[in-house]
């Protein structure tokens, strides 16, 4: 006998244990599938997740007025979501953008501040001297210039946010089930869920937010024009007198000549394992991932060696009070979408959804997307009010 929902949103990850409590906060019989965090990443043999980390970016400042307005509502909610759930999760250090003084208007520095001006964002600019003074933790290359957003901006714990939306939405009636959906199938007036451990499930409706595995085990008929790419990030050990140099440093992000090089840099966050880490990854390594095999292995490695190298030589170029820290590396796994932005609609019918297409940015919109994933299952769309046609996802 399967069980019963109203909703079902399969992908416990930051997409979707957010429209799961903006779900359940106005209708019942909501259900949030998808597994826990591996305890054993090297034996792991099911899916994993990308949140499975402690910091993450947020800040409004952005090239793409959809992304920054996500961002704005999202920020918004942060401190209501940590009162209602208990669980702290949000660290308002500022954000720092650093890089050359743009070439043409397309420039992504030049886009972002005239979207900040549109909208109002309070951003500081700082030339050079200033920016060396301002921020002396740096050694940044004399001519790179700055946009500081000091306030509703800094870093989210990704881990913590998940487990706060999940506690709300079970405190509001929600159903947690812990497992990896095998098959999503339309019958008739419902869709029936199957997972691995063999509990079967119907819902009228289904949101799929499963993110770089969404176009595996069998949960869409057609396959998304997603990318699914892996990156590295590397960590510096910090001892106690680095914590103290370091510990009032903004999120930053810095760009070279080629905005395709950046880099993002996280201040010190205390990690699981009681140590005190520095954060870097950037955006430059290519290709994808073809096979669900592809991305277990990816997933239960350090990253790629070469990439790690060449994140440490830059974090000392920029950073050079970190010489002597132990350094390690991690993967990490982003989707990527053809238009840049989310997918966030129905597949041709209108009872199973996709949410997902985080373009390396969506941890710190992941609580709107969220919102926008609920609206899709209660009301069968989005207006334009919130991007409805500019997020449409497409098919291979």
């Amino acid at each position: 006998m399967a069980e019963q929902f109203r909703y079902i949103v399969i992908g416990g990850g930051m997409m979707g244990a957010a429209a799961a409590r903006h779900l359940s906060e106005q209708a019942d019989g909501v259900a949030l599938i998808g597994p826990a965090e591996p305890p054993d990443y090297q034996a792991h043999q099911g899916v994993f997740a990308s949140h499975y980390d402690e910091a993450r970016i947020t800040r409004q400042f952005d090239a793409d007025p959809l992304w920054a307005s996500f961002a704005a509502r999202s920020i918004e909610r942060y401190r209501d979501i940590e009162t209602r759930s208990g669980i702290r999760f949000y660290t308002e250090a500022g954000c720092l953008f650093a890089g050359p003084e743009p070439r043409s208007a397309s420039d992504y520095l030049h886009r972002a501040a005239q979207v900040a001006q549109v909208s109002g964002l309070l951003v500081e600019k700082f030339e050079a001297p200033q920016l060396v003074s301002r921020f002396p933790q740096f050694s940044f290359p004399p001519h790179l210039f700055g946009y500081y957003e000091h306030v509703e901006a800094g870093h989210i714990n990704p881990r913590a946010l998940v487990r706060a939306q999940k506690a709300i939405a079970a405190e509001q009636g929600g159903r947690r089930i812990n497992a990896v959906v095998t098959a999503v199938r339309e019958e008739g007036g419902h869709v029936r869920v199957e997972t691995a451990n063999g509990l079967v499930c119907q819902a009228e409706r289904v949101l799929i937010a499963a993110g770089a595995f969404s176009n595996f085990h069998n949960l869409l008929p057609r396959p998304l024009d997603l990318r699914a790419a892996p990156r590295t990030v590397v960590f510096f050990e910090l001892d106690e007198e680095r914590q103290a140099r370091f510990g009032s440093m903004p999120s930053t992000i810095v760009f070279t000549e080629r905005e395709e090089d950046h880099v993002y840099i996280l201040p010190p966050v205390r990690y699981p394992d009681g140590n005190v880490y520095l954060k870097l990854g950037g955006d430059i390594e290519a290709g994808g991932f073809a096979t669900l095999d592809e991305v277990r292995t990816w997933f239960r490695s350090s990253g790629d060696p070469d990439e790690a190298r060449r994140l440490v030589e830059v974090a000392l170029q920029l950073m050079p009070g970190l010489s002597g820290c132990r350094t390690t590396s991690a993967p990490c796994v982003a989707t990527f979408t053809p238009t840049g932005r989310p997918y966030a609609g129905f597949q041709p019918s209108s009872q199973v959804a996709v949410l997902t297409g985080g373009n390396f940015v969506a941890a710190k919109s992941s609580d709107e997307l969220g919102r926008l994933g609920a609206l899709l299952m209660l009301n069968g769309g989005l207006g334009e009010e919130d991007f409805g046609s500019g997020m449409l996802p497409l098919f291979r």
